[in-house]
């Protein structure tokens, strides 16, 4: 019994057909959204030949998210939450769609493709913030963490799975091919969204434009909860994200071997994916915020000691143990936030969710590679890991609804949920 408790809880995939259907759809798109990754990766780098310009593939595809995404998450709480989500997949599909045909078409400068990209990252910036506040109303108030955790499992699938899909298809059909299966792939999100109930969101009473994005931000200020959380993350990305540091660490402790370089990130991927599996354990507990922070936690511990282990086989299970705790601290993280926040400002709180999740690392990966600059890559992993420690502590005690009192208004919250979550949502 223990161990059936501790494995994931499915029960929101058998209670809640809207819920299933959305599941699959966005787990299938997000394989298809891998894939592309992989393709416009490579087309880019067939094109130039050039760093520079793969690297601002990712910033095609972030700039319009931070741009954009507190503006859209405010528009999303004045709509129907459902159609909005319906014209933002809708808009990914023409996209890849277009991307596969400049692919087949092969004449379109690199400047196109990345445009391609970046408009279809406007409509992530808008589909997003709409597409996490559905789980609240889709799911009673005890199965949200649960909901949380099984959405996170498809993403970690989809990340482990994709690229290497991508890759094969790319060798088989070309990157028109690869554009076109993602474009493919939409229609499973559509016809999951289409299977959802009217969600209508605070209408008049949200004023719109830079008022409704600062009415949330307010929010979130005043909101110890929300604070604390989006906090705790930014201290887990902005001070310790290692990803830019695994090629000058494997440089320094393995010679270079790619063999090694390519193990650091799958055994990230592993550790993600077993917690995913596990997460029976954690989504099940009262305290979520409680989980969070021990997540936040050991992901810094963690870092710090593959900054200090030697050999091989230590430091990649150090980076196991990170990525674990990095999916605890995610769906714990969202489980606090949801919970916390009222119907009515759900996209806006999405939407800074959205781009803190986006920005962090990036930001994490730059300080990272600043600080190895002027020093080492241990140093930049051991400064990083121990600062994230620090930082999450000091929020940690300055938030105590986070430590423990968070379950007494969690459960308050999840009682309004519940009252309002027709039925049928349910069955």
């Amino acid at each position: 019994m223990g161990l059936r408790r501790s494995l994931i809880d499915v029960s929101p995939l058998r209670s809640s057909p809207p819920f299933r259907r959305l599941w699959i759809g966005q787990a299938l798109s997000g394989l298809g959204s891998q894939m592309t990754l992989v393709a416009v990766m490579f087309q880019v780098w067939r094109m130039t030949e050039s760093t520079l310009w793969t690297g601002a593939v990712g910033l095609a595809q972030a700039v319009p998210v931070v741009a954009l995404g507190l503006f859209a998450g405010a528009l999303v709480d004045r709509v129907d939450r459902r159609r909005f989500y319906l014209a933002m997949t809708g808009g990914q599909a023409v996209c890849s769609f277009l991307l596969a045909l400049q692919g087949f078409l092969g004449n379109v400068p690199v400047g196109g493709v990345l445009g391609l990209v970046a408009i279809q990252s406007c409509f992530v910036a808008g589909g997003g913030p709409a597409s996490r506040t559905f789980v609240p109303r889709l799911l009673p108030p005890q199965q949200l963490a649960a909901g949380l955790a099984l959405q996170r499992a498809s993403f970690q699938g989809a990340m482990l799975a994709g690229p290497a899909l991508g890759g094969l298809v790319v060798g088989l059909l070309g990157v028109g091919g690869c554009y076109l299966v993602d474009a493919v792939t939409f229609t499973a999100a559509l016809y999951g969204a289409f299977g959802l109930p009217r969600m209508e969101g605070g209408g008049e009473s949200v004023r719109p434009g830079l008022r409704g994005v600062r009415d949330g931000l307010a929010f979130m200020a005043r909101t110890p909860v929300i604070r604390g959380a989006l906090l705790t993350d930014l201290a887990a990305t902005v001070l310790s994200m290692p990803v830019s540091l695994f090629p000058l660490v494997n440089e320094e402790r393995f010679g270079g071997d790619p063999r090694t370089l390519g193990l650091f990130l799958t055994a990230v991927a592993v550790g993600g994916v077993a917690a995913s599996l596990l997460s029976g354990s954690f989504t099940r507990l009262a305290c979520p915020g409680l989980v969070m922070l021990g997540g936040s936690a050991t992901w810094g511990a963690a870092l710090t000691l593959f900054a200090l282990s030697s050999g091989r086989w230590a430091p990649l299970a150090c980076l196991v143990v990170a990525g674990a705790a990095d999916t605890v601290s995610v769906v714990s993280r969202g489980t606090v936030i949801q919970a916390h926040t009222p119907p009515e400002l759900l996209g806006r709180v999405g939407a800074a969710e959205q781009i803190v999740g986006q920005a962090g690392p990036d930001l994490g990966n730059l300080r990272g590679g600043l600080v190895a600059d002027v020093s080492s890559g241990r140093v930049a992993l051991l400064s990083g890991g121990l600062l994230c420690l620090a930082a999450v502590a000091v929020v940690g005690a300055r938030t105590g609804e986070l430590r423990g009192t968070a379950g007494g208004r969690f459960a308050l919250w999840g009682r309004g949920l519940s009252a309002t979550t027709p039925k049928s949502h349910r069955d």
